[in-house]
């Protein structure tokens, strides 16, 4: 069996106790302090026992053994099958060694050796540029994910601060990964800044070499990767070295015996700006992906590839819905002030409404989703996965059932951001810690639940899948298909990926709707709700427009110019959904449960069970129950049993809404704009005929935009006479 005391005891020496360790562990054999699982400074949220360990802010949670390894303590096995741990442990000399670094110019930058319940660690401190001390990290092992750790109250910045009045002087500076690198540029007198992680960049940094010329050191692995990336996007014009064959890193270089200045002399002089390399590198990558994509791109509806691509990977019967996920997904890609589509879908216990969300995953790639089975009330405020251009998927609304995850959600989607300033106890007393989270973010919620609450409910389309016995019999023979005949080949879904990326790359991602003013005077202004609604169908509009945006026009502004054939696509997709959602239309589902009450209760005489509308209905229970549930929030049915866990009797409530057109036809609209755009010419002046908008163009069909000129922008069809202005 596992010496669980043993590994209790050895976490509880590498890690971090709240004030007064003397007082741990506490009467129930817990120790409490900073989780090691996010940037925590309050001592009190993590709580660790033999039991396990768990995070009362971000909910992380676990064994022993998984904390150990998150730790870097190796949990090993003997002979005779006792696990045990290996403490690491770094003195100032073994440091030095490694590093070929002299110990006393180590301790005069600050470096020293400490020790803590017979371990090493090594002490690196973190001076400003008064060369006043901010910060501590330390150290543990020359190796291992866990091997650094810093001091309570301690955030990451850059590391040598202190020294850059000489690098100042000199005029440049090197930007490296880590400490050790930074202390072996400035043990060949050269200025440099090492940053404490290859993720830990902040943009606000850029401020203290604003007026130096930059150089930063990439690595040949993904983290080099990545640090270059984000250090690049605040400074685009930083000068990039590529790490020579052979060696990772600065200190490498001197270890392995190199001459440090000359080989940095020759590739500063090979170094080149992060901005045309990312340039470089996005051209490539778009025109790859254009050339993997380009049968979408051009195809007269994606949305219908889109659906053929469900069906054969096993959906059945809720391709409407299907279409509408799809929009509302690619509507991340929009910039502010316009809004990503957040949708919720609603439906009885095993309709099918996860396997539908996850059937729309398929053709995205994870950066454009963030997906979440649970999360705590919290977990918005205090995560640290980007979110930007990202949609959120959450299964079952989990962990959004609380007013504060509520209030989170409600910022995020209004504000296109999350900033969220909270109080934190510290060994300096209470300080207030603000969280940035920034958007724009699309949330895809599922729940069971007739309604959402109201400040989320108003906040996103409402789609409700197929309840019905033919749904279910179809969804029998996709799984006799599946069954006989499983997929194995994931290759169709490639060409998807890469739509999103060239999208993504090289994509134009703003429209202009030359209709938008004659399309806001015909919409009804029924309900105060449609003004959140009307700007989700332009919303929806637009991003159909970039779909197809290799079939369309641009402005003078190089927008994606949006055409009638948009609205007619996007009306057909949510006409239904935001007339219900006003109560200026009903669906067929509340209409069918409503007049199966009329017709069981002899047009609303006596009341009716659910049991009794379930069986008119040829539906299971649960099914049945929502469908009324929905009815009676809605005022079409009454409840008249008040008492708790007893049988409804249902009536007839409020009459069922005359069906009223809230946006107008395809038809209507074209014809109002005809009128608003198109004038007659005076006899004296002659007319024009419209020319056909083309539907390709050769010149430009490697990235997929057009740039035609001379053609009608309104309705009109070619051989038609207007005056339109070009």
């Amino acid at each position: 069996m596992a010496n669980t005391k043993n590994v209790l005891e050895n976490i509880v020496q590498a890690w971090p106790l709240g004030r007064n360790e003397s007082k741990w562990p506490d009467k129930d054999g817990e120790y409490w302090g900073e989780c090691p699982f996010h940037d925590d400074h309050v001592f009190t949220n993590f709580s660790l026992s033999e039991r396990g360990y768990h995070c009362f802010a971000c909910s992380a949670e676990g064994s022993l053994a998984g904390l150990a390894k998150h730790l870097g303590l190796h949990v090993c096995t003997d002979f005779g099958g006792d696990k045990h741990t290996h403490i690491s442990s770094l003195t100032l000399a073994q440091y030095a060694e490694a590093k070929a670094l002299p110990q006393d110019f180590l301790r005069d930058l600050g470096v020293e050796e400490f020790k803590r319940q017979d371990r090493c660690f090594l002490r690196m401190p973190y001076w400003n540029e008064e060369e006043q001390k901010v910060a501590t990290r330390y150290r543990s092992a020359l190796s291992g994910e866990m091997r650094f750790r810093w001091a309570r109250d301690s955030h990451p910045l850059p590391y040598g601060l202190w020294r850059l009045s000489q690098a100042k002087e000199q005029g440049y500076i090197l930007i490296t990964e880590g400490e050790s690198d930074a202390q072996t540029l400035w043990f060949h007198n050269l200025p440099a800044l090492g940053i404490p992680g290859s993720s830990t960049w902040q943009p606000e940094w850029a401020e203290y070499v604003s007026d130096l010329t930059v150089f930063v050191w990439q690595e040949p692995d993904e983290g080099g990767k990545t640090f270059v990336e984000r250090l690049g996007a605040s400074l685009p014009e930083a000068q990039v070295i590529l790490a020579p064959d052979g060696r990772k890193d600065i200190s490498e270089c001197h270890i392995l015996g190199d001459n440090v200045p000359a080989l940095l002399s020759r590739l500063m002089d090979e170094a080149q700006p992060w901005s045309e390399i990312q340039a470089k590198r996005i051209s490539e990558e778009a025109r790859e992906a254009w050339e993997k994509a380009r049968e979408l791109l051009e195809a007269p509806s994606i949305l219908d590839e889109f659906v053929n691509l469900c069906r054969q990977r096993g959906l059945v019967g809720e391709e409407r819905n299907a279409k509408l996920l799809y929009l509302a997904f690619n509507s991340r890609l929009l910039k502010l002030p316009v809004k990503p589509v957040s949708v919720c879908v609603k439906g009885p216990s095993s309709a099918g409404k996860n396997y539908l969300v996850e059937n729309i995953l398929q053709a995205f790639p994870d950066s454009a989703y963030y997906y979440l089975t649970s999360m705590s009330q919290r977990a918005l405020a205090y995560s640290e996965e980007p979110l930007a251009h990202r949609m959120l998927v959450v299964c079952e609304d989990a962990g959004l059932d609380t007013d504060f995850a509520t209030y989170l959600l409600r910022s995020l989607l209004s504000e296109g951001h999350l900033h969220y300033e909270t109080v934190e106890k510290t060994s300096e007393g209470l300080k207030s810690r603000l969280m940035k989270r920034e958007g724009p973010t699309g949330v895809i919620l599922t729940t069971t639940r007739a309604s959402l609450q109201l400040d989320i409910e108003t906040r996103m389309l409402s789609l409700t899948v197929r309840d019905d016995p033919d749904q279910t019999k179809g969804i029998f023979r996709a799984w006799a298909e599946r069954c006989n005949n499983p997929r194995t080949d994931d290759s169709d879904l490639e060409r998807w990926h890469a739509l999103q990326r060239w999208l993504e790359l090289a994509g134009v991602r703003e429209f202009y709707i030359p209709y938008a003013h004659t399309l806001a005077e015909l919409a009804s202004p029924k309900a105060v709700r449609l003004r959140r609604d009307f700007g989700v169908v332009l919303s929806l509009i637009g991003t159909h427009a970039i779909l197809h945006q290799s079939q369309r026009e641009r402005d003078e502004r190089g927008r994606v110019v949006v055409t009638t054939k948009d609205y007619r696509i996007v009306h057909g997709l949510v006409i239904d959904t935001i007339s219900e959602g006003v109560q200026a239309s009903v669906s067929d589902s509340t209409r069918e449960t409503v007049q199966a009450v009329k017709e069981l209760g002899q047009d609303g005489e006596e009341p009716v069970k659910v049991s009794e509308v379930a069986k008119h209905l040829r539906l299971d229970h649960s099914a049945a129950w929502r469908r009324v549930h929905v009815a009676i929030q809605k005022d079409y049915l009454v409840n008249l049993e008040d008492r708790p866990y007893c049988p409804t009797r249902l009536v007839l409530g409020d009459p069922l809404p005359e069906e009223e057109a809230i946006l107008p036809s395809p038809e209507a609209l074209e014809a109002a704009w005809r009128k608003d755009m198109c004038v007659r010419l005076s006899p004296s002046e002659s007319v024009q005929t419209c020319k056909p908008r083309p539907t390709s163009s050769s010149a430009n069909e490697q990235d997929g935009q057009t740039g035609h000129q001379g053609v009608c922008k309104g309705p009109c069809k070619a051989g038609e006479s207007c005056q339109t202005k070009i």
